[in-house]
């Protein structure tokens, strides 16, 4: 019987230089805001060439790890930010053809609960943050001062990530925020088709603000498990299929 093997995958050396730098980066034994050694010094600890070390660097650099600082040759070991990881999320999400269902149906799993967990956890700096995105909301949505559709819908957004800072979950913030890319597609495609939505929100976010603030964790779930309905009856009654593919 014959067997044939597949070659081997041989990787560039700058992947590996890569590789064995984020291990150190996620073991913390380089933690955020420390100064990596110069390319030529790593290039010596490590045995490789000075361009290897580059590569390496660079595709750090692209994935968050590493930033270069204003005023500074060297590379400082820093934290990928919460868009820039969901960002790589939603394109995946993209690609797999999500609709509108699949986008609501993961949020009503994960907000109502994170809702829940803001009542709990907040400080006062992150409930007074949430108080802003409502109050700026419905400050730009009154009947005399309506901000245009892409606003809005920013708004909206901010308003749920907002609370997601209220829980204090990273966790469930990282899962939040690819969701909150993918339904403003979405919203923006709904919110002007139905004429009570600007004010069914305002109501929402008032409702949930009260509740956060009173630390009444029921109640909070309850009205965004409300909010998140509201979502898919708009969508029903600007007469589009929620299971159109999420741009």
């Amino acid at each position: 019987m014959n067997v044939e093997l597949e070659p081997l995958r041989i990787e560039p050396g700058y992947r590996k230089v890569a590789a064995a730098l984020t291990e150190r980066i996620l073991d913390r034994s380089l933690p955020a805001g420390v100064h990596m050694p110069p390319e030529i010094e790593l290039a010596r600890q490590l045995g490789v060439h000075r361009s290897t070390v580059r590569e390496a660097l660079r595709e750090l650099e692209t994935n968050g790890l590493l930033e270069r600082r204003r005023g500074s040759k060297r590379m400082v070991v820093t934290r990928p930010a919460n868009n820039a990881v969901a960002e790589g999320v939603r394109r995946a999400l993209s690609l797999s053809d999500v609709s509108f269902q699949h986008v609501w149906e993961a949020m009503t799993m994960i907000e109502p609960p994170l809702a829940e967990a803001a009542a709990r956890r907040h400080e006062p700096a992150s409930l007074t943050a949430l108080e802003d995105a409502a109050a700026q909301f419905r400050a730009h949505n009154a009947d005399t001062q309506v901000v245009g559709r892409s606003e809005a819908v920013r708004e909206v957004a901010d308003f749920f990530r907002r609370l997601g800072d209220c829980a204090a979950n990273p966790v469930l913030i990282l899962a939040q925020e690819p969701l909150l890319q993918l339904l403003e597609p979405s919203l923006d495609a709904m919110i002007d088709q139905v004429p009570q939505a600007r004010a069914r929100i305002v109501t929402a976010e008032r409702r949930i603000v009260e509740a956060v603030r009173a630390r009444d964790a029921a109640s909070a779930r309850d009205w965004m498990a409300k909010h998140i309905r509201d979502f898919k009856r708009g969508y029903e009654l600007a007469g589009m299929s929620l299971l159109q593919p999420v741009g």
